[in-house]
């Protein structure tokens, strides 16, 4: 058995960083905590809590974005207040909201098509 202690990161491939940098930092306020390669090709980490979201373009041949794939869930602080916010950027839920006894959660796309889950789990 392989013994773990964390996740390293997540990550979703992009293929215009420029164009996802500019969604990831200014829709969703992430601060880079890493980057590596330029303005046109590279890796960028965005650090929340201990786990990294990494977004790249450096392998567009092997890993290409998809709609259909995984989905990183980011939870907010206020659940209606991050969709105003949301609405007000131009970014469409692609699935709910939905409000179950535990959470409220809905689902957007980067520019690229990758799932991003919005939620906010309730006390």
């Amino acid at each position: 058995m392989i013994q773990t202690s964390s996740f390293a990161f997540i990550g979703y491939p992009v293929t215009d960083l420029k164009r996802a940098r500019s969604f990831y930092e200014g829709v969703l306020g992430f601060k880079p905590a890493a980057t590596w390669g330029n303005e046109e090709t590279g890796w960028i980490e965005y650090e929340l809590n201990g786990v990294a979201l990494a977004i790249t373009n450096e392998a567009p041949e092997k890993w290409k974005p998809c709609r259909d794939g995984p989905a990183v869930a980011i939870e907010v602080v206020d659940f209606e207040e991050a969709l105003a916010h949301l609405k007000a950027a131009g970014v469409p839920l692609i699935l709910g909201p939905g409000d179950s006894e535990s959470c409220k959660i809905g689902v957007i796309a980067d520019p690229d098509g990758n799932s991003i889950a919005i939620h906010y789990k309730k006390s």
